[in-house]
């Protein structure tokens, strides 16, 4: 009886995944990463930039045949989006859209270098949700390396963690099921100020679990 209604839960939490849209925008070495992790799941997902789609359409679909350009006016309708650009490039973005009330952005970007007067002596992801007005933001898949990003997170018979931290912790969860769709392990760290502060950079100064490369198993 437990195995069934697991398997039920199973089949019903991937159909509400594949009711979502997905975008990623930014297709440097994170973006693309990123675009990897859904096309080894078969998984469908837009990738933009402030380009011309066609600039890099050859490029998203050599990763993979459900990794689709759009242009970035396009991308931002999807319901989860991985916000893989630099830090000060973030407003850019968010003038895309005039409200992102319902949308969900995880923000990737790392504040390095960034002055700490520079972001009201906040946290990076908490200067990026003032910009997305509406949204909720999750900080996320930005403690890893493109390098990490893009390989396998099967490692050993254990998954590679990534780490999530947010305020809202409903949609902390659905970005949490997304990271398992991937085949990643998710550990939620707390709010954007409280343990999501150990993925966030300002100043020279890294976050604790930046460029931690752990792995769960079971």
């Amino acid at each position: 009886m437990r195995r069934a209604a697991a398997t039920s839960s199973d089949t019903d939490n991937k159909r509400r995944r594949m009711q979502m849209s997905y975008a990623i925008i930014g297709f440097g070495k994170i973006g693309q990463a990123l675009a990897r992790a859904f096309a080894r799941n078969d998984m469908e997902v837009s990738v933009a930039t402030t380009r011309d789609p066609k600039a890099f359409a050859a490029d998203a679909a050599a990763i993979g045949p459900k990794v689709v350009a759009k242009t970035l006016a396009d991308a931002v309708k999807a319901d989860i989006i991985f916000l893989a650009v630099r830090f000060q490039s973030h407003a850019d973005v968010a003038n895309a859209l005039a409200a992102w009330h319902g949308k969900i952005i995880v923000d990737v970007t790392n504040a390095y270098g960034v002055s700490s007067e520079d972001l009201g002596h906040q946290p990076s992801a908490q200067v990026v949700a003032r910009a997305f007005q509406g949204a909720s933001v999750v900080k996320g898949f930005n403690h890893l390396t493109a390098a990490l990003l893009e390989q396998s997170p099967a490692v050993h018979g254990g998954r590679r963690i990534v780490f999530l931290a947010a305020d809202d912790a409903a949609v902390a969860s659905k970005v949490g099921a997304l990271a398992e769709s991937l085949g990643f392990a998710p550990i939620q760290l707390g709010g954007l100020s409280e343990g999501g502060l150990l993925v966030q950079a300002h100043d020279e100064i890294w976050g604790h679990l930046i460029f931690k490369d752990l792995v769960k198993f079971a």
